[in-house]
């Protein structure tokens, strides 16, 4: 159950109204417009990652459902395991997401992304191994972006679990597309 009420756009606090405005009708963002001055650049950064990343749209979603299912954080993975399936993720590596890096179905690259993840998750500083396994994959931009994806996920997990954000009822989300905001 949610610990604050979601704000209604039409008496949101200034600053959060014209946001709300121009998001998708979902809790999690109706909660944050508690803050005016935290929504704003939550929601920036959160538009960087999604959409401005040059890291693979479908390795970037499988460090967030990670993230979500080490937080055990079910409104995160509701919401991005919809995503991972927009950007091409197959079903059987949305499913072993929540078994981790062996799971057969995950190619190398896939599983040292993953290994990454729950060393960050779970460790804070990745151990070199794990590190160096992933820098010869990807390029010094998208190991950053990699790294900064999971702290950002990391932080929206623990935001939805501490607030109580609930999964929309039906009908609310459903259809809800990933969508840029500027």
């Amino acid at each position: 159950m949610a610990r604050l009420n979601y704000l209604d756009p039409k008496t949101a606090p200034e600053g959060s109204k014209e946001l709300l405005s121009k998001m998708a009708d979902l809790n999690i963002f109706r909660m944050l417009a508690h803050s005016p001055t935290v929504y704003g650049p939550f929601v920036r950064l959160g538009n960087a990652i999604l959409f401005k990343s040059k890291l693979d749209p479908v390795l970037r979603e499988m460090a967030i459902v990670r993230v979500g299912h080490l937080s055990k954080a079910s409104y995160e993975l509701f919401q991005h395991e919809r995503i991972s399936r927009q950007v091409g993720m197959a079903e059987e590596k949305i499913a072993a997401l929540k078994d981790g890096p062996e799971a057969p179905v995950f190619n190398e690259t896939e599983r040292d992304v993953l290994r990454f993840t729950d060393d960050v998750v779970k460790n804070v500083r990745a151990s070199d191994e794990i590190y160096e396994a992933v820098a010869r994959r990807l390029d010094s931009n998208q190991m950053i972006e990699l790294t900064v994806t999971i702290g950002y996920y990391m932080m929206v997990c623990r935001f939805l679990e501490t607030t109580g954000v609930e999964i929309e009822p039906p009908g609310q989300s459903e259809g809800v597309k990933l969508r840029k905001w500027d």
